[in-house]
């Protein structure tokens, strides 16, 4: 029993000592309240930081908002405008002929330069006369032979109807002479006949051109046999005056046709294929008789005189119909209408503010209809406004700016455009962004 309670004396009795695992509840206590107050610090930080920045961004903002927008405008004006209905035209000769030969031959060396203006009657190319030439002499000698017969007949017949007269021959023997004096007749009518058959072949070998207008590259080289009505020898077209077939929607056509019908001529202008250059101007000369329903549009045919040649058989062009002119049309570019949060139209307009400086102002309009790069007003800025036409998408109401002049484009119409300084095909863009402050886009109704 010694070693036992030795041992019992060293072992520490387990139910006096501390659970295992239980820590201060005070130390737990401080460190949650060092985490709080870094989290805190950290959390100060950030917010002072947000702060900072929105102070430097509202700074920014204030001082962009005091400084000038530079943008380009043009003036409103008011001036006469045509109102027109547009279609896509394909220029198209006033007559176009295919010249072929009226007999075999050889065609003998061209009398024309590819290409050269040529006249009515001139002649352009020979096939080999002779043949025809020795066909003409001998009809010409058939007929010499039988107005010989004939005057004999005549003579003859004369002095048996002086014997049947005194009775020395019977009536059986003037009938027969009166017949043949009518046979040598009807030979003689042949023989004029037959002479102007060859005459007629003879003239057809000088190949003369139908039309006036232009000829083109030939077709066949001279030393060629030539069949007559098989071959085309050369296309003569007449560019002056030249046409232009063009469609319109069938909606269009009864107020074409209607006007048409009261005015009997109707100005036509034809444009590049760009619809920014003005080419020539010409008349509207007809309608086709019928729609065409695989596409729902009408045919129509101008006419321009095309003394300049400017219009080309086969040239893509931009039709303008003008229906209408307005003499004191108020006009602005397209590209100067905007649209507002709930769709109505305004444009920026730069006025003075009294102080030496330039400021922005919204105005209101009305749109008529626009016209290409153009857009006419009901109502809106006075004329001689300057409306600006790029740059839009910075302006407020009195916003500061510097203005600049837009680049001026003219048209051979005459009419002076205000461009963006980077101009695409020339075309209105689309509407403007729906905003405050849209985009300096333009708006075609």
């Amino acid at each position: 029993m010694p070693i036992q309670d030795a041992t019992e004396t060293y072992l520490p009795k387990t139910s006096e000592s501390q659970p295992p695992g239980r820590k201060n509840p005070w130390v737990r206590v401080v460190v949650y309240l060092v985490l709080a107050a870094a989290v805190g610090l950290i959390v100060w930080r950030v917010y002072q930081n947000k702060q900072k920045t929105a102070a430097n961004t509202a700074n920014q903002a204030a001082a962009l908002l005091g400084r000038p927008v530079p943008v380009q405008v043009v003036p409103a004006e008011q001036k006469p405008m045509p109102i027109y209905l547009t279609g896509l035209g394909t220029v198209t000769p006033y007559y176009s002929v295919t010249v072929k030969a009226r007999v075999n031959g050889e065609l003998l060396p061209v009398k024309f330069t590819e290409g050269q203006e040529v006249k009515k009657g001139d002649t352009i190319m020979v096939i080999d006369p002779r043949p025809y030439q020795a066909a003409l002499d001998q009809a010409k000698g058939s007929l010499a032979h039988d107005q010989a017969l004939l005057r004999n007949a005549q003579a003859e017949f004369n002095r048996y109807k002086a014997l049947f007269a005194a009775g020395v021959v019977s009536k059986e023997t003037l009938d027969a002479n009166e017949a043949q004096l009518g046979q040598y007749q009807g030979a003689i009518q042949s023989d004029n006949a037959a002479v102007e058959t060859a005459q007629l072949q003879l003239d057809w070998c000088y190949i003369k051109a139908p039309i006036n207008g232009k000829i083109g590259l030939r077709l066949v080289d001279p030393g060629n046999i030539i069949s007559a009505n098989s071959t085309g020898l050369v296309i003569i077209n007449q560019l002056k005056p030249i046409a232009v077939y063009f469609t319109l929607p069938e909606s269009q056509l009864p107020q074409v046709l209607h006007r048409l019908a009261s005015d009997k001529r109707m100005a036509v202008d034809a444009f590049d294929r760009s619809d920014t250059q003005r080419l020539t101007s010409g008349s509207l000369l007809t309608a086709d008789n019928q729609i065409d329903t695989t596409t729902g549009t009408g045919k129509l045919k101008a006419v321009f005189d095309n003394k300049d040649s400017i219009l080309f058989p086969n040239q893509f062009v931009n039709v303008h119909l003008i229906m209408e002119n307005r003499p004191d049309a108020l006009v602005v570019p397209s590209a100067a209408i905007q649209t507002g949060l709930n769709g109505s139209l305004f444009v920026w307009v730069i006025n003075d503010d009294g102080k030496g400086g330039q400021v922005s102002q919204m105005q209101p309009v009305k749109v008529a209809l626009a016209e290409g790069q153009n857009t006419i007003l009901d109502s809106g800025p006075a004329p001689g406004a300057k409306v600006v036409i790029d740059g839009a998408d910075r302006l407020r109401p009195g916003q500061p700016v510097t203005v600049a002049a837009a680049h001026q484009h003219q048209n051979q119409a005459g009419q002076t455009t205000g461009q963006p300084p980077a101009s695409g095909t020339g075309r209105p863009a689309n509407p403007g962004r729906k905003g405050q402050n849209p985009s300096s886009t333009s708006r075609q109704q």
